[in-house]
């Protein structure tokens, strides 16, 4: 059986559930791997200059068949949602352990986001790589390098501040495997709201495409207008941002 519409994988999933027959759990498999190879190109625009793409999706099938080991159909969550979660953990916990950014890179990284947040209070507007670069006393070419490193290091700082929450940490095993747990805690949701909200528009407008329309940064980069290095560039500040400010209010 193949599942070509959402009642054939609804009918992979019943009977999966019934009986866990290891052929109708490829079958599912299968049927998501799109949403691994999709969490990937969302997660590193450029992941290439980081590793493999081949072992990012490797990663990312680890946590699919982790979601589908774990998950209920009586949770009351989609499966999409739950797997998503565990795909983008698998693969960003991969990359934390490829120590990837030695320190003197950090030292860069650090640079990069100072320069930025000193350019836009002087310019009053998102600077350019080039404005950057020439801040930094760089090369364009060798910036844009350091910006591509900044956004997944910004990304996975950002990760370890939320999933560093005592909400988190404190929650027993079982509560981890829940997805209403994990998906639905309301106060973290509040926060991050409250701070989202405070953003200026434009910024306000990269978070919800790319975290509630699902596009990718290329795809953003469409509807703005702009390239997608700049896109990048404001994604990783709002991480940033919002990060530092989620950190004063969970602590």
């Amino acid at each position: 059986m193949v599942a070509d519409t959402k009642t054939d994988i609804e009918a992979l999933w019943r009977s999966y559930s019934a009986d866990r027959d290891p052929e109708v759990k490829n079958q599912i498999l299968s049927h998501y791997i799109p949403l691994v190879k999709s969490t990937v190109r969302r997660l590193m625009p450029k992941y290439r200059e980081y590793s493999e793409s081949d072992d990012l999706i490797s990663c990312g099938v680890i946590g699919l068949i982790d979601a589908v080991d774990k998950y209920d159909i009586n949770y009351g969550v989609k499966f999409e949602t739950y797997a998503s979660t565990r795909i983008r953990g698998e693969i960003l916990d991969y990359l934390r352990k490829q120590d990837w950014a030695p320190s003197s890179l950090r030292k860069k990284i650090n640079g990069i986001n100072e320069a930025i947040e000193t350019l836009e209070s002087d310019l009053r507007r998102c600077p350019t790589d080039k404005e950057i670069a020439d801040y930094m006393n760089m090369s364009v070419g060798e910036a844009r390098k350091i910006l591509e490193k900044a956004h997944m290091f910004n990304l996975l700082y950002f990760e370890d501040i939320v999933n560093g929450a005592d909400y988190i940490e404190c929650a027993s095993d079982g509560g981890r495997d829940n997805p209403e747990e994990i998906l639905q805690n309301k106060e973290v949701h509040r926060i991050l709201t409250e701070i989202i909200g405070q953003l200026p528009e434009k910024e306000r407008l990269v978070i919800t495409l790319y975290y509630y329309e699902g596009m990718t940064l290329k795809e953003i980069a469409g509807v703005l207008q702009v390239t997608e290095s700049r896109v990048s560039q404001i994604h990783s500040k709002i991480l940033v941002t919002v990060g530092e400010k989620m950190k004063k209010a969970l602590s």
